[in-house]
């Protein structure tokens, strides 16, 4: 939905020209210590890059030589998640069943989903904490403008901002949720633990699908026997109710849900979190 369509549902609401600041939708492209240990790293990706060339994907690339009657050494794992992408894509969007599916089967897709989930874990997730550290702006900016409507309504003033739409992409989205502690299993996903992650939490197709989108919604309860009780929010992933992170519950006292998230809105600043640690030490991984 557009934000044209979506403002015309709100009534008396006026909406503004769109403004792009790639700094708060695009923090890990700002982060200079993201960019330096994770982005630009070679070794960053390690178990991605194991996975690729362990039991689970070799047996892949020997059934697609196989089946398409090609020497095996004439195909690696990047043309094979290239089919397989081929084959997704065409169905997600256009609803059409390529030629490419018929290469793989059940057991072929959750392997290399896995190998995706890998990426994502490493890249953007739990891999290397400043992965979701680097996001700690866009975390506050979001409290930040509810704190503005609570303050608002207190004041018995409009609320200036009844809704703020931002505009980003999975990247966005994954660090984001990794901070709140969302979807995190008890141990790393790495390339020798395929089969222990079977019902992992991390499956970032599911996560952040396409269109995907998270919501904070500010309830104001009229009838609040207590001030603490006047305020409530919700979390909605993907237009679907998202339990808090720290106790399952669907809804939350606007100040219990501060008072959880303390440390990151109070003290996590992106520009100490993102300078470069001093020469010799390396990157945290989890």
């Amino acid at each position: 939905m557009c934000l044209f369509q979506l403002c015309k549902l709100v009534r008396y609401m006026e909406c503004g020209p769109p403004r792009v600041n790639d700094k708060l939708m695009r923090f890990f492209d700002h982060c200079e210590k993201f960019l330096t240990e994770v982005e630009k790293n070679a070794t960053a990706l390690y178990h991605v890059e194991a996975f690729k060339t362990g039991p689970e994907m070799q047996n892949i690339l020997k059934k697609v030589a196989a089946t398409l009657q090609v020497p095996v050494n004439d195909l690696n794992a990047d043309l094979i998640q290239v089919a397989f992408f081929t084959c997704s894509f065409d169905l997600a969007i256009k609803g059409v069943k390529s030629p490419w599916c018929d290469v793989f089967d059940i057991d072929d897709a959750k392997v290399l989903e896995y190998l995706n989930d890998l990426k994502q874990y490493w890249k953007r997730g739990y891999g290397y904490t400043i992965n979701s550290r680097s996001s700690c702006t866009l975390f506050q900016d979001i409290f930040q403008h509810l704190d503005k409507a609570v303050e608002q309504k207190q004041r018995s003033q409009p609320i200036s901002s009844p809704v703020i739409l931002q505009f980003g992409h999975a990247e966005t989205l994954l660090p984001l949720l990794s901070l709140m502690g969302y979807f995190k299993d008890k141990e790393p996903l790495t390339a020798y633990n395929y089969k222990e992650q079977m019902h992992r939490k991390f499956r970032s197709g599911h996560i952040v699908p396409y269109a995907s989108n998270l919501i904070f919604v500010l309830y104001h309860c009229e009838n609040a026997k207590t001030p603490k009780e006047q305020f409530r929010v919700q979390m909605l992933l993907n237009e679907k109710v998202l339990p808090l992170a720290y106790s399952q519950e669907t809804v939350s006292f606007y100040e219990d849900l501060k008072n959880h998230y303390k440390d990151i809105l109070q003290s996590c600043q992106t520009s100490e979190e993102c300078e470069l640690a001093k020469a010799n030490s390396t990157s945290d991984e989890l």
